[in-house]
């Protein structure tokens, strides 16, 4: 168990998008943080209160959350002695990366002298099976996208919030590091063994018999050519009977990978069907979800407008808009 309060590390990164971890646990659990530190001069904020890690002991932080994402998901050694300081001074150490803090000697060392925790949230000790796509009871919502970091796991938060508002049992399936840590439970899928993905989706979303629906994070895109088999495998091992697009609009290319244009809205939402189909198919699609943080209202909403009579879904902005329509589309 990852003790709270954190402490969120942002890093030296001045990109929004790269501290999307510490951002969404302070979107959802604000309550869970008593501050964020920088790293370089940064002026990367997640709208937490600036302190130095020192601070934030003095402030009741028991954990020190790495709080930032890059390509690899390494540890910069820029931070490590950042990491160590906060070890020093009795916090634990939580990170959503793929290299384990243990890799550090320094690290590592500095976690054993001052007898601390080192928490690797995408590592998984769990011991899956591979998929079998057998139907199981119970429903389930997964959510979609056209690109990494468009906001798959917001969307997916707000369809649980709004459905447990309407008194219905609807669990949140965390699949990355920062639900993990918004969740406090989930299966970082993009860190287990290829052949055990779907298995992995299967346990994190076993059959229920309450009839109550779980709400199931997405990453990826099936049209990313580094994280397309996650998508896939997450796809496979959902058996989603609801689907959800989340998109952002006026990104110049794919995430990471300059001079790649962005798929368009329907060739993902018919690719999706297509490998939905393969363990459930009756699947269909809710609603789109946009991003629309660089559009101003009035484009937002005619943004909005053009998509749902282009694909007669509901279309919304879950940070502007709420996803009430969109959970009554997955309802009816």
């Amino acid at each position: 168990m990852i003790r709270r309060p954190y402490l969120l590390y942002l890093g030296g990164s001045d990109d929004p998008l790269s501290v999307k971890t510490a951002q969404g646990i302070m979107t959802w659990r604000p309550d869970d943080v008593v501050g964020e530190v920088i790293n370089s001069g940064s002026i990367a904020t997640v709208g937490a209160e600036r302190m130095t890690i020192a601070e934030g002991v003095k402030r009741g932080a028991k954990t020190l959350v790495l709080g930032y994402a890059n390509g690899g998901g390494f540890i910069e050694s820029s931070h490590l002695d950042d990491i160590v300081q906060a070890l020093e001074l009795g916090l634990d150490v939580a990170s959503g990366m793929h290299h384990a803090l243990e890799d550090h000697k320094q690290v590592r060392d500095a976690a054993k002298r001052n007898n601390r925790t080192l928490h690797n949230v995408r590592h998984s000790n769990q011991a899956f099976k591979v998929g079998t796509g057998i139907k199981r009871r119970g429903n389930r919502v997964l959510a979609v996208g056209t690109d990494c970091s468009v906001g798959k796991m917001f969307t997916t938060l707000a369809i649980q919030k709004n459905m447990v508002a309407r008194g219905i049992n609807a669990d949140f399936r965390a699949t990355g590091q920062t639900g993990i840590f918004i969740a406090g439970t989930g299966v970082p899928v993009d860190a287990v063994i290829a052949d055990f993905i779907a298995g992995s989706v299967e346990s994190l979303s076993p059959s229920r018999e309450d009839g109550g629906w779980d709400i199931i994070e997405g990453q990826g895109s099936l049209f990313h050519p580094a994280y397309a088999g996650v998508s896939l495998g997450l796809l496979h091992g959902a058996q989603p009977d609801r689907l959800v697009m989340c998109h952002q609009p006026n990104r110049d290319h794919m995430r990471n990978l300059p001079g790649r244009d962005l798929p368009s809205i329907g060739s993902c939402i018919e690719a999706n069907l297509w490998a939905a189909k393969v363990v459930n198919p009756k699947v269909e699609f809710s609603g789109i979800a946009l991003n629309t943080r660089y559009l101003n209202e009035a484009d937002a909403k005619q943004l909005c407008s053009q998509l749902e009579q282009e694909f007669s879904l509901p279309c919304q902005d879950p940070m502007r808009d709420g996803v009430g329509r969109i959970v009554d589309q997955i309802l009816a």
